[in-house]
């Protein structure tokens, strides 16, 4: 007797050619998606959330666009999920990554029509990417021993990366303000110390790197303006206490003088706990909770700086640029670590007053002040900004860098290729569809441009049969042009994030034979 479904009613499944094909259709839908955001002249996309408010981002960065969709197909999440990675990990080629997995899918959507098993299609991916990661280690640079030369490398590869963002009209400065706060880091990848404020008026042209830490907040009434030598207690603790609360508290008296006792208890409560807390030997007091009036007049008068309501993030970071901890009880002065920097004062950036700590303990610390026409410039200039930090932290460590601009795809499309000529059997075709996938990334880069792609790749592929070719494309004049003297360069660590990812990808996703989609739990399920 043949079994008809062994699955609920709302479950459904789809097999072998069909399941393929939907994994396939909806990997490639992504990488459509994005495709016309790569490259220098690539174009942004608006995202406007379903939400309460219709809040409104514009971005090209890939990441971010993929992280705002809500997507049913399984194969379009992984691809998803890769571009995510991809920009925890090294922080650009977000699209990159997606582009390529989505034609190396491509490409074997043909060969599986052609009837070669996935298996073998797998399996000469690999020896490609194997093949074409050799090919890019073989031609990499490292400068790390030259400072001159390494920092040029950097500034390169900052302005490479902006040159595809909103900063790209000006990114000979904001690649000169990346540079500086990550060799300030001094080859830690620890972006905290790195603060960026955003600030609207003015042009981006505006923006500055400060030295030091710059807190959004003001200075209270009365309170010193300037502080020299500063040992600051970062807190989180409430200094709201000094008033009965009448919300939510049921207090019986039998007369308002009972009333008034209680109150006097609780400020002499509060009175001891700033006692306890200027104990500590301090002149600057940072508190994530409020700070009310009676205890900001006694610390005022103690010549203490206190500051209320430093926003979570702000004082974490605080913390750590000072060198102190978060405290929150104060009996015990000894174990609580203060915090230390040279000079505290009051700054004006554009209308705003905001609280500038110089000298810190951290010598790395230092805050990159962005300013913009409105908030939704401001946001994706700080996204392009951190795209280019990362990346510039990773090649700190990792000091390898190879030219851009089509250059490293078509290098490793030349070895690929060879590869594929002394490889016999099936797995040939696999590796001839793994270089047509690399070139695919300079002809959509021309193609984002409005130049003709097809003549463009195909004098590319003929100056790359010369010996130590360096051609690339170059959008700016529409021609063929040498990356080292236009002065594109790329980190190693993005290209093989990018060949690595794509590859697996593609590999998870040609390996599925079958998709089932589960029925919804109900209620009575869990009895």
């Amino acid at each position: 007797m043949a079994i008809d479904r062994i699955f609920k009613d709302e479950a459904s499944e789809e097999k072998g050619e069909r399941a393929r094909m939907a994994s396939f259709v909806g990997a490639m839908a992504i990488a459509d998606l994005v495709k016309s955001t790569l490259g220098p002249k690539g174009m942004d996309k608006i995202l406007q959330s379903s939400g309460r408010g219709h809040s409104v981002t514009v971005t090209n960065d890939g990441a971010t666009i993929l992280k705002s969709l809500h997507i049913d197909n399984p194969a379009a999440k992984v691809l998803i999920d890769i571009s995510k990675v991809q920009d925890d990990e090294v922080g650009d080629g977000t699209t990159s990554v997606v582009v390529l997995a989505g034609e190396l899918l491509r490409e074997a959507e043909k060969l599986v029509n052609s009837k070669i098993h996935p298996m073998t299609i797998i399996a000469g991916y690999r020896m490609a990417a194997e093949c074409a990661r050799n090919a890019l280690l073989e031609k990499v640079v490292d400068n790390k021993e030259d400072a001159e030369k390494f920092r040029s490398d950097l500034m390169k590869i900052a302005m490479t990366t902006l040159s595809s963002k909103i900063l790209s009209q000006d990114k000979e400065h904001f690649a000169e303000l990346a540079v500086d706060a990550v060799m300030r880091l001094k080859g830690s990848t620890n972006l905290e110390a790195i603060q960026i404020i955003k600030k609207p008026g003015g042009s981006l042209k505006d923006s500055f790197l400060d030295e030091g830490f710059i807190l959004d907040k003001k200075i209270g009434l009365g309170q010193p303006k300037r502080i020299e030598n500063a040992n600051i207690l970062v807190a989180n603790t409430a200094m709201d206490t000094d008033k009965v609360k009448i919300y939510g508290a049921r207090v019986r008296v039998d007369s308002m003088a009972k009333v008034a006792e209680i109150e006097g208890a609780e400020k002499e409560k509060m009175r001891e706990k700033v006692q306890k807390i200027i104990g500590h030997g301090i002149n600057c007091f940072v508190n994530r909770q409020l700070i009310y009036n009676f205890p900001e007049e006694l610390f005022a008068d103690a010549g203490v700086l206190a500051i209320e309501h430093a926003d979570f993030d702000g004082i974490e970071r605080l913390a750590l640029v000072t060198g102190g901890e978060i405290a929150s009880t104060f009996d015990n002065p000894e174990s609580v670590k203060l915090g230390h920097c040279k000079l505290i004062e009051e700054v004006m950036i554009g209308e705003d007053k905001l609280i500038h700590f110089s000298g810190c303990e951290m010598g790395q610390a230092c805050t990159i002040v962005l300013r913009g026409a409105s908030n939704h410039v401001l946001d994706e200039a700080e996204r392009s900004l951190h795209d280019a930090l990362c990346v510039l932290s990773q090649t700190v460590n990792d000091s390898r860098v190879l030219l851009g601009g089509g250059w490293p795809e078509m290098v490793m499309a030349k070895a690929v290729d060879e590869l594929a000529k002394k490889t016999p059997g099936k797995r040939s075709h696999a590796i001839e569809a793994f270089s047509r996938a690399l070139s695919a990334i300079p002809t959509i880069i021309a193609d984002n441009a409005g130049l003709d792609s097809a003549e463009l790749v195909a004098q590319l592929r003929a100056e790359h049969h010369k010996e130590e070719s360096k051609a690339g494309i170059d959008v700016i004049s529409g021609c063929v042009g040498d990356m080292s003297e236009l002065g594109i360069s790329e980190a190693f660590k993005v290209k093989q994030a990018v060949l690595l990812s794509a590859t697996e990808a593609t590999e998870m996703i040609l390996r599925v034979d079958e998709i089932i989609t589960c029925a919804p739990r109900r209620r009575e399920d869990r009895m």
